[in-house]
């Protein structure tokens, strides 16, 4: 019942969020940067101010689709930043630029993280019907229901890991914003306060994921 209870408060708080996270966006999105550069121009300017000049950065369809990709050296910018004069348009693609910064300078966690990826990738396609098999099955095959949970334990694991990632890419960003003349005594606050919203639905995620792993071993310990 406890473990019910403190799933059902994890996807509330998501949901809020994520609530606040859009109207943070669409509030800052109607603030123009005093110099009144583009997302795009923001984060072609952070990275050549980082001397990386390997990273291309190119607009991508869709709303808050941000994200910068390792195996292409790529800034994908959402359609609403790429082209944006916006505060939130600039803390967005400093945000992205930030994990560009940590490729560049190998930054431990984003090592981490990316050596994980494919392991996750493997786990998430199989995880779910692993844990169902194993759930239905677990007096013929009682080792398939902790293989299942070995496997989401993968994936908890990684959504932590990328808690550093993703707050370490914003505190580059907000940093970098100031330093650079991008934002001013006025927007800096307001870039400060779009990114945090952003970096709670990563430690919601988490929080999720690990409460959802304390689900499925409750129910293994119960058969065993």
């Amino acid at each position: 019942m406890n473990i019910w209870v403190i799933m059902i408060a994890i996807m509330v708080l998501s949901f809020l969020v994520q609530q606040m996270l859009q109207s943070r966006f669409n509030k800052y999105s109607k603030v123009g940067l005093p110099n009144g550069m583009s997302g795009a121009e923001v984060a072609a300017k952070m990275l050549h101010d980082n001397g990386i000049y390997d990273v291309k950065v190119v607009p991508t369809r869709g709303s808050l689709t941000d994200h910068y990709n390792p195996q292409t050296k790529t800034v994908n910018l959402s359609e609403s930043v790429y082209a944006s004069r916006s505060v939130a348009a600039a803390a967005v693609a400093a945000h992205e630029c930030g994990h560009a910064v940590q490729h560049a300078y190998g930054y431990a966690p984003l090592r981490m993280r990316s050596a994980l990826v494919p392991v996750v990738n493997f786990a998430s396609n199989i995880v779910q019907w692993v844990l169902l098999a194993g759930i239905i099955f677990s007096q013929a095959f009682p080792g398939l229901l902790w293989f299942g949970i070995a496997l989401f334990a993968m994936t908890t694991i990684f959504s932590f890991i990328t808690l550093p990632v993703e707050i370490n890419a914003s505190s580059r960003a907000i940093a970098w914003l100031g330093n650079a003349g991008i934002t001013d005594s006025q927007t800096r606050p307001m870039a400060i306060d779009a990114l945090k919203w952003a970096a709670y639905t990563y430690v919601i995620a988490a929080l999720g994921s690990l409460a959802t792993l304390f689900y499925y071993i409750g129910i293994a310990r119960s058969r065993d």
